[in-house]
């Protein structure tokens, strides 16, 4: 796994910090907003949001939930980020099936990581790179570092212009260390495919997200 090829609190406060951003409080984001300012104004939004919540900052798993449920939707293509890790099997899945793929990959991430929010200081901030390549293109990437820690963590993302989003943008992948979420979780999810099938995976992720919320 990814976490055993980074340090583990750093890719965990890092991986948390970028799945909180995708939540993104739609009041604050202007509509058709450059890639770079939208993610900006969401990194602004989503640390002082944790700043003065200590439920969000203690990792309170129903409350991240509800943030998810109410705000993610907008803002990130978690079906295409779902299709994407699942890979070629996505397309053979029934309706069913690809619908309890997202319930659980996106449990995953959320009980998987959650107790990373209490490693968020006070002093971490969002320091947005120059973009490159035209802003009218369809896909970009923004790159992005949190500082505050020891040293700058790079923490990038992939998105797609979408006319169902409040800024004009959502983000279906992001990049943590040079390894790109989708593409880790992708091999991962290749190897339980291939050894049990589709319904195999979701059984082994709904086993794990159980495993993770006894703890």
């Amino acid at each position: 796994m990814t976490s055993r090829q980074i340090p583990r609190r750093v890719f965990s406060i890092t991986l948390l910090t970028g799945l909180l951003l995708c939540l993104g409080a739609a009041p604050v984001i202007a509509a058709e907003q450059a890639p770079d300012q939208f993610i900006q104004a969401m990194s602004n939004e989503i640390l002082d949001m944790v700043r003065k919540d200590p439920a969000l900052k203690a990792g309170d798993l129903q409350k991240i939930g509800v943030l998810v449920d109410t705000k993610l939707l907008t803002h990130v293509n978690f079906q295409r980020m779902t299709a994407a890790a699942v890979g070629p099997a996505w397309r053979q899945a029934s309706p069913e099936q690809q619908k309890r793929l997202q319930e659980e990959f996106k449990m995953l991430l959320m009980r998987s990581y959650s107790g990373a929010l209490s490693q968020v200081k006070d002093n971490y901030s969002i320091a947005v790179k120059p973009l490159r390549g035209a802003v009218t293109e369809n896909e970009v990437v923004v790159r992005t570092e949190i500082r505050g820690g020891s040293e700058p963590v790079s923490l990038d993302y992939r998105l797609e212009k979408s006319a169902d989003s409040d800024s004009g943008w959502r983000i279906y992948n992001f990049n943590i260390l040079g390894i790109w979420l989708v593409d880790n979780y992708r091999t991962q999810f290749s190897q339980e495919i291939n050894a049990k099938g589709v319904d195999g995976l979701i059984a082994t992720l709904s086993e794990r997200n159980k495993s993770n919320n006894r703890k």
